[in-house]
């Protein structure tokens, strides 16, 4: 098993714990984004910067994709491939996503997307990462690592 990070968007503290959790298991962490990241020095750490783009890092990270991986990534569509290429995606609020869940997931980011462009207003975002979106991200890594990683 890998761990595959959408790492533009994930916030610093879910990074932390990522690095935290390569380095205790020995798991290989790699981290995708279109600009430079820094993690710390090690063996297990490894970073690939892509070009701007739109999905630029998402195609990148569903190409290096083997089955049984882990995707770290809040956007739903790269979830939807991650399930369908055999690999496990978990959000960095710590919700796993499932095959069962997923396509519904996407039908409701779509549906939000359509609104969107036809001129409603849906702002407001999703609140600020709490404590327990950590932890539960935590408790939801070390689930996985302990059943998948060998």
């Amino acid at each position: 098993m890998k761990i595959w990070v959408d790492a533009d968007a994930c916030p610093v503290v879910i990074k932390d714990i990522l690095f935290r959790a390569a380095e205790r298991t020995g798991v290989a962490l790699t981290l995708v984004a279109n600009q430079a990241l820094y993690t710390p020095p090690s063996r297990n750490i490894t970073t690939v910067q892509v070009p701007q783009g739109f999905d630029v890092a998402d195609n990148e990270i569903v190409k290096r994709l083997e089955s049984g991986d882990l995707v770290i990534t809040g956007d739903i569509p790269l979830a939807a491939e991650v399930i369908e290429k055999g690999g496990l995606a978990l959000s960095p609020r710590g919700e796993l996503y499932s095959p069962e869940d997923i396509r519904g997931r996407l039908t409701m980011r779509d549906f939000m997307d359509t609104m969107r462009s036809s001129g409603v207003d849906t702002s407001g975002g999703p609140p600020p990462l709490s404590q327990a979106d950590r932890q539960s991200f935590a408790n939801h890594l070390d689930t996985i690592l302990t059943k998948y990683a060998k």
